[in-house]
């Protein structure tokens, strides 16, 4: 009998990509609203909190929400690799290391918020690469960069070689 993981990655691959691909897109979609609050609606940055943020400001100014979606990604990322093959993998595996990186700056963040110590000098938390780019943009920077490879990967695993065809325990590759 199949556990879990192993069912994530053949009988429900398809179908957990695609609920993990609508919960990526929706966070896009916040990040992305922030972004036109700022530069479009001309908002404050404390004051851009994404269409969540308007009804919730609470929330997404706590760390948790953030941490906790980081920590959401990866582990979605760690799953769902086993279901890759080929060029597909090495992209997932590259999406999956950046995310790494995103968890330890998120970590970072969250640590100095309960503590209520803040590093670098700062009055409030602060993120290593927030040294040189702006929070919201360094947000939106990651997010692309994990997306990118995320996508590529996905794509080359619904379009796959011949040979990684053959070999698929998933039912994603597209029927030409």
């Amino acid at each position: 009998m199949k556990n879990f993981i192993e069912k994530c990655n053949t009988d429900w691959h398809k179908r957990s990509l695609y609920i993990y691909a609508i919960i990526v897109l929706g966070h896009w979609l916040e990040h992305i609203f922030q972004v036109v609050q700022i530069h479009s609606f001309h908002m404050e940055t404390h004051h851009a909190n994404g269409f969540l943020g308007m009804y919730a400001p609470w929330l997404v100014k706590s760390e948790w929400l953030h941490t906790g979606y980081a920590w959401l990604m990866i582990i979605g990322l760690i799953i769902l690799r086993k279901g890759f093959m080929g060029l597909s993998k090495s992209w997932w595996i590259l999406s999956l290391t950046i995310q790494a990186w995103h968890v330890v700056e998120h970590s970072l963040l969250s640590f100095q918020a309960i503590t209520g110590i803040s590093f670098f000098g700062y009055d409030s938390p602060t993120s290593v690469l927030q040294l040189i780019i702006p929070r919201v943009e360094l947000h939106l920077f990651y997010n692309s960069i994990v997306t990118v490879p995320m996508v590529i990967a996905m794509l080359t695993h619904m379009f796959p070689s011949k040979k990684v065809r053959a070999n698929m325990k998933c039912t994603c590759a597209v029927k030409i």
